[in-house]
C-alpha cells in the first residue's frame, strides 16, 4: 500500500492553507473548478473532492453549480466544549461575544422541560430568555430551562454578564456532554424584537440537551440564529463524529 497522501488531501491542505493566511477573506469566491484542477494539475474529481473535505471543515460553503464561498479562515470543526460555549467560540474568530439577559423567571416544569432535565412534572425550573451578539449586532435568541439550582445561580449573575458557563464552572456546574438537534423555524414576535427581522422569518434553531459528567440534565436550551450568521458542519469518521460551526458568508 502507497504511502503517498491522496492527491485531493494535498490540493486541501493548499488551500486551507491560503485561506488560513488570508489570501482569502470571509466572503470571498474560491476559483472555480476548472481553474483549481489546471492549476494543481489535477482532475476536476480531485478538486471536488478537496473542496468537499474543505466543507466538512467549515471553511468553505457546499452550494452545487456555484463557485465556493470561504466562511472565514477561523471556522473549523471544534470540541463540544468550544460549540457549546458562544463566548468561546467567538473569542476563537476573533468576534467580540456580548450577551443580554432578557427575561430569567421560575416556573412549575411543564411535559416537555420535565422528560428532558428528567425532573418530575411540575417541578420548579429557571427559564432564562437572552439575546447574543457578535461584535455588537444580534445574532441569536437564547431561550435555556435550568433545574433549579443552576437558574438559581443564572439569576444572580449581572443581565449583561457576556457567558453564563465560564461563571456556572466556578460554581461546578460543568457540561461535558450534549444531544443536539438542528432545523429550522419561524421567527416569533418576540424573536423579531430581539433580533430586527421580521416575524415569520426563517431561522436556524438549534435544540440542546446537556449533561454534566456523571450524566445528570444541567439545561435544555433552544437557540434561535439569524440566517446568514453562522454555519454548522458534521464531520464524521469511523473514530469520531464532530459537530462545528463557523461564520456564515454575508
Amino acid at each position: 500500500m502507497s504511502g503517498k497522501s491522496p492527491l485531493y488531501r494535498k490540493v486541501a491542505g493548499d488551500l486551507r492553507t491560503a485561506i488560513e493566511a488570508g489570501e482569502y477573506g470571509s466572503g470571498a469566491r474560491l476559483p472555480a473548478e476548472d481553474a483549481l484542477a489546471r492549476r494543481y494539475g489535477v482532475s476536476r474529481g480531485t478538486v471536488r473532492q478537496a473542496l468537499a473535505a474543505l466543507r466538512a471543515d467549515g471553511l468553505v460553503t457546499s452550494r452545487r453549480g456555484a463557485r465556493r464561498v470561504v466562511l472565514g479562515g477561523a471556522a473549523r470543526l471544534q470540541s463540544f466544549a468550544e460549540l457549546r460555549s458562544f463566548t468561546r467560540w467567538a473569542r476563537s474568530l476573533g468576534e467580540e461575544p456580548g450577551g443580554r439577559i432578557v427575561a430569567v423567571d421560575a416556573f412549575p416544569a411543564n411535559a416537555e422541560e420535565a422528560r428532558q432535565l428528567e425532573l418530575p412534572l411540575g417541578t420548579r425550573i429557571f427559564r432564562v430568555r437572552r439575546v447574543r451578539t457578535l461584535s455588537g449586532s444580534p445574532v441569536m435568541v437564547e431561550r435555556t430551562t435550568y433545574p433549579e439550582r443552576i437558574g438559581e445561580l443564572v439569576a444572580r449573575l449581572p443581565v449583561d454578564s457576556v457567558s453564563h458557563s465560564e461563571q456556572l464552572e466556578l460554581h461546578g456546574v460543568l457540561f461535558t456532554d450534549a444531544h443536539h438537534t438542528i432545523d429550522v423555524v419561524p421567527a416569533d414576535s418576540d424573536d423579531a424584537a430581539l433580533l430586527g427581522c421580521p416575524a415569520g422569518a426563517a431561522l436556524l434553531r438549534e435544540r440542546r440537551r446537556s449533561t454534566d459528567p456523571a450524566g445528570a440534565p444541567v439545561e435544555w436550551s433552544q437557540d434561535r440564529y439569524l440566517p446568514g450568521t453562522v454555519a454548522f458542519t458534521v464531520h464524521n469518521s469511523t473514530a469520531t463524529t464532530a459537530l462545528g460551526r463557523g461564520l456564515s458568508a454575508p
